[in-house]
Order: C-alpha cells, then structure tokens, then sequence
C-alpha cells in the first residue's frame, strides 16, 4: 500500500484499516522510513513557511521569524518529534500489561506512528499561522485513532481502550511540552512574546499543471506543493530504510547509522553534509560597504542532534545608518532550506507604510520587506543549494540592501561544495 493510500484509509476508513497495519510484517526501520520521517516533515515544513514567509500579527503587532531562526526551529522540532514518537511508543508498550494488554514495541510504535497521522496532516494548517489551532482540532482526531488502535494491536479489552487512551494523551502532552520548551532553546520570540500570523485564510487548494497545488492566500501570498517531489522523497527513503533493514540484521552498527543518515539526507534533499566552514564565510564579509565601516563581526558554527550549521555576520555603520550583513548554511539540510523556504512561494503585499515582496529569479529566491520611509528594510535570498545571504538596515534603501546582497560573490557561495559527514 501506497504512502498516500494509507494516509487515506487510516483517516477515513480506520476500524478496518487498523487490522491491515496489525497483520503487515514491520519493524521499526521500515516504520520510520516508510511512513514517520516523511509526515513528521509536513508540520516542520509548513511551520517555517508561515512563521518565515506569511507572518501575521496580534494586535496590531506583525511579526516574522528570522531565516536562520526559523530553520533553526524547523530541524529541531522535526527532529524531536521523531524522538518522541518513539518515546511514546514506549509507553504505550510499557503500560500494555496495566490495561490488560499484551507488550510488543513495534505493534506499540505502530499505534503511535499510524495514530499521530491527522496531528501530522493537519501541521499543513500551519502555512498560515492565524489557522494553526485548526491543526490542533486535527490532532484531537488522532486521539480518536489511537483510541481504536489500542484495542487492536496491544490487544487490550474495548472496555480498557478508553483509560489507555486517556494516559497515553497525557504523557503525550507532557512530551509536546517537552517539545516546546527545548525548542523555543533556539527560536526569538515576537513582539511581547507572541507568534504571529495572517488574518483571513486560503482558498480552497486547486490543481495547477503538472499535479501541482496551489494555496493562494487573500494577502497576496501562493504557496506551490509539489507532490511528485514528495514522491521522489519517499522513495530516497524507502531505498535508504531497506539499507538500514538490511544492516541491522547483519549486525553492522555503522552500516545502519550511515542508513538512518542517507534516510534524513533524503528528506533534506542533499545528504548528510557538513555545513561550509565558518571561517569561509567569515572571509567573504567586506571591512567596509561605500561609506559604512564594519564595526563588528562573528562567525560561528554549531551543532543539534547531528545537524550542523555554520554562520557568519557582520555590522556596519555610518552616522545614523545601520546594516547586518549574514550568511547561513544549514549544511545537510540545504535541500530541506530549500524545499520548505520560499523556492515555491512568491509575495507580493503592499500597506500604507510597508511592502513585502518574495520572488524568483533564476534559482534563487529573494524576499523584501521594508518601511516606505526607510526607516527598515530586510533583504534576504535562498540561493540554490541553501545558503541563506540577508541584510537588515536602518535608514538604509531597499536598493543600497540590495547591493550589499548581491555584492557577496552570490556565485561563489553558490558554487561551492559541501563535503560529506564522515
């Protein structure tokens, strides 16, 4: 059965779709591979496309995520929900006796990972963070699915169901608060501490040429989904977990570790690789733009549940103009940058006081946002293999960002080659 033709029956057709999954031969690599790491994806991926690229506002107050922060937090998050997925299939596993049940980890993992699939969908939601808490009712019916399931493959009585269920929710609650608190590690909080997001919501989704989706939303954002690139995703996947299978039967520990890190480059689109280093980037900032000196500069790289990164910026100055020069690279997961940043996106909003544009030009994708009375401009740009270049100034013009952007040797950046983590 077919990612998609599972996703479908266990949402529309779950009592008879749970003894299916019950009988299927499976064990936790093929769990993963086939069916977790590829719908965990979607609530990362969408989250950073609204906090980054939509924004939104509460109470007058609009609010967008820096790049770097918002891929920060995409990776951590999809990488901790990976975690805790098992960590609650271990649970549920370990509580089987108390309702009468039978223990048996990967018919436990199954319950968690098939059950978590309307919480995984409804992450879509996310695109346009004031419908968030739409994606919250969708995980409301993964209880529901659970709740089905428990009987089913732990094999405790229907009369039990209900109080496993029940425990299982709250440990998962606790966890997803676990989830928050050690990701907001890593992400800057908005103005008074709030996120932000779009008023009004997208139109009904509708097919485009080549089978792709489009959401258009009333603000003058389209986001494109491509589902022929998630299928090519899948089957990376797929390929990578028969790897991994297949090493963890023969007992090679470095084989199977090398496996799960081919099936997180197939979801990041470019493999486990090592970000450019630090002081590379650090050697490609100017001491000076036109009149502006540099008046301080930092490069560092760091290192999250084996994802590495690397980063540089720069100030500068000159009377009361102020600019931030920086480059990111999220090494292995420039093809996820890439993918879930605004290679599909485009933006084109005006207020009174404010323009926002996102578009492309050639493979790359700029995004400008600036105050009519050049107060403040941003100005960033994906490039195509995911270094994140961007500019943040203060009586400075969209044109002078511009400039300082592209004069970065934008070709160079692009051009350079990552090697891979050993």
């Amino acid at each position: 059965m077919s990612l998609i033709e599972r996703v479908q029956s266990i949402l529309l057709r779950p009592k008879p779709t749970w003894p299916v999954i019950a009988a299927e031969p499976a064990d936790a690599a093929s769990i993963y591979s086939g069916y977790v790491v590829i719908l965990a994806a979607i609530p990362a991926i969408c989250a950073f496309i609204g906090w980054t690229l939509v924004g939104g506002g509460m109470f007058g107050v609009t609010y967008h995520l820096p790049i770097a922060t918002g891929l920060m937090q995409m990776v951590i998050g999809y990488l901790l929900s990976l975690a805790i997925v098992y960590v609650l299939a271990l649970i549920v596993n370990a509580l089987a006796p108390t309702f009468n049940g039978s223990k048996d980890l990967v018919a436990a993992l199954k319950v968690v990972a098939y059950g978590s699939t309307a919480g995984f969908v409804g992450g879509v939601f996310s695109l346009l963070p004031s419908l968030s808490w739409l994606g919250l009712i969708a995980s409301f019916y993964s209880t529901y699915l659970i709740y089905l399931g428990l009987p089913v493959l732990m094999r405790c009585p229907p009369e039990k169901a209900g109080a496993y269920t029940i425990v299982v929710v709250v440990c998962a609650v606790i966890a997803m608060i676990v989830l928050g608190a050690v990701s907001s590690l890593f992400v800057s909080r908005g103005p008074m501490g709030f996120g932000t997001s779009t008023v009004g919501g997208p139109t009904l989704p509708g097919a485009t040429g080549g089978g792709d989706i489009q959401i258009k939303t009333p603000d003058g954002a389209t986001v494109t989904l491509n589902p022929s690139g998630m299928a090519d995703m899948a089957k990376r996947m797929e390929e990578a977990g028969k790897r991994m299978e297949s090493a963890q039967q023969s007992g090679d520990s470095a084989a199977a570790g090398k496996a799960m890190g081919d099936i997180l480059g197939a979801v990041t689109g470019s493999g486990n690789a090592a970000p450019i280093p630090a002081a590379d980037l650090k050697a490609m900032l100017p001491e000076s733009i036109s009149d502006m000196k540099r008046t301080s500069i930092d490069a560092r790289g760091s290192e999250a549940m084996g994802i590495a990164s690397s980063g540089a910026k720069a100030s500068y100055e000159a009377g009361d103009k102020r600019v931030e020069l920086s480059i990111t690279d999220t090494g292995g997961l420039a093809g996820l940058a890439t993918m879930a940043g605004w290679a599909n996106m485009t933006v084109d909003k005006e207020t009174d006081g404010k323009v926002e544009k996102v578009y492309k030009d050639g493979g790359r994708t700029f995004h400008e946002e600036y105050r009519k009375d050049g107060s403040h401009g941003e100005m960033a740009v994906i490039l195509a293999n995911g270094v994140v270049v961007a500019a943040e100034g203060s009586r400075v013009d969209m044109a002078a960002l511009k400039t300082m952007v592209k004069g970065l040797d934008l070709a160079k950046l692009e051009a350079t080659k990552r090697v891979a983590k050993r």
